[in-house]
């Protein structure tokens, strides 16, 4: 198996003295006493707004009353799209649980479920007694459209069923008639966002007209019953023209990342991943194992950055987490050997997507507007985590 094909060899390595992101970040930048960017934003923008979900109390409390109000004699007052993952696991328990709410839970499968994440999912719908909505993708589309993005070389390769996840649940919210999205986006476990060097030569993941474009180029059968969205789409007609709002929450309230996991075993038998993102396949195989081996780039800084700069994790047990691999090299190699068998493709035939150049075509994509959008929503103080 080859090396990395990626690394940063145009500048000294370099890692904040504040967090553990460092210069595996093409585009980070440090100041004199050598905090990154990103602990800058922190500080200045993000922890005054947000001061760690306290304060928020009256907002919260608004928010909840004006989804039961929006709610009143229908079946939902708000839906919530359930993973299995902590952030969605935790929000259901508040949503049921604490604010009394009446979300449609709505599961998107596709096709990469692993088992231990289907098991948490029904424990605690069964033990909320909350009706479980499935959808199952057409599994010969996703898989044809997980085998493009190999093709393609990119880094971000869970963009088929991240893209899908956002499209299906804005349209069973508008088909349904309900008015609030329950997002378990959150500020305490999710400060800052993947680098976006780390997606260079790609295009957001909600992104409609860079997904079409890869289809395009790289799928080799039709796709006809995936659900597509677009930023305008989803940022701007959907609550704006449609009046169906995403909501995060867990921002208005104080918790921490273990006090979710305390919660959600002690509650509901809960099984941990080990690692955010975790409860499926295709993504533990990327994050854990397809990523750092390729490019060289660890998710986990970012995840324990987060918990560093929110005071749950010193930055020294940080450091110490990240001088062992997400997976061991047979972890890894049986994730592998599993991907290739979903996709049914050979295990050398997934080696040669591995060892492929790095991705230098274009893509069709919109990110000029993300990013103009992303800065406006900032300025509005509509956009609260940290995107670089």
């Amino acid at each position: 198996m080859e090396a990395i094909i990626r690394t940063n060899t145009n500048r000294p390595y370099q890692i904040c003295t504040c967090c553990v992101m460092d210069t595996t970040d093409e585009y980070i930048t440090f100041d004199s006493n050598g905090l990154c960017m990103r602990c800058n934003e922190f500080k200045t923008r993000v922890e005054p707004m947000w001061n760690h979900g306290k304060g928020h109390e009256e907002e919260l409390k608004n928010l909840i009353s004006q989804i039961k109000e929006r709610g009143k004699g229908k079946e939902y007052d708000c839906i919530l799209g359930l993973s299995g993952g902590l952030d969605s696991s935790y929000l259901l328990h508040l949503a049921v649980k604490e604010w009394g709410l009446r979300p449609c839970v709505y599961h998107i499968d596709a096709g990469w479920n692993l088992p231990i994440a289907e098991e948490n999912v029904r424990r605690i719908t069964d033990k909320l007694g909350v009706e479980l909505h499935i959808e199952k993708l057409d599994w010969e589309e996703m898989k044809e459209m997980q085998l493009a993005w190999f093709r393609t070389g990119l880094e971000s390769l869970d963009v088929p069923q991240d893209h899908a996840f956002i499209a299906v649940i804005d349209k069973v919210a508008g088909k349904l008639g309900i008015k609030y999205i329950l997002n378990g986006g959150n500020l305490t476990t999710e400060t800052f966002a993947d680098p976006a060097s780390w997606a260079k030569g790609g295009g957001p993941t909600g992104d409609g007209t860079f997904v079409k474009d890869v289809i395009r180029k790289y799928c080799k059968k039709p796709i006809k019953k995936y659900t597509f969205t677009n930023g305008f789409k989803h940022k701007f007609v959907v609550p704006y023209i449609h009046g169906v709002k995403t909501v995060l929450l867990l921002n208005y309230i104080e918790f921490t990342k273990q006090e979710m996991i305390d919660t959600l075993v002690k509650e509901y038998d809960y099984v941990p991943y080990g690692q955010k993102h975790f409860e499926d396949l295709i993504t533990k195989f990327l994050e854990g194992y397809w990523v750092p081996k390729r490019f060289g780039h660890d998710i986990r800084r970012t995840w324990l950055s987060a918990l560093v700069v929110t005071g749950q994790m010193s930055r020294e047990d940080a450091l110490k987490e990240l001088e062992h691999p997400p997976l061991t090299e047979e972890e890894g190699r049986t994730l592998f050997a599993d991907v290739a068998k979903k996709l049914e493709i050979s295990e050398e035939e997934l080696e040669i997507y591995l060892n492929l150049p790095e991705c230098t075509e274009s893509f069709k994509s919109q990110e000029k507007l993300y990013s103009f959008g992303i800065r406006l929503y900032e300025k509005l103080g509509l956009e609260a985590r940290i995107r670089k």
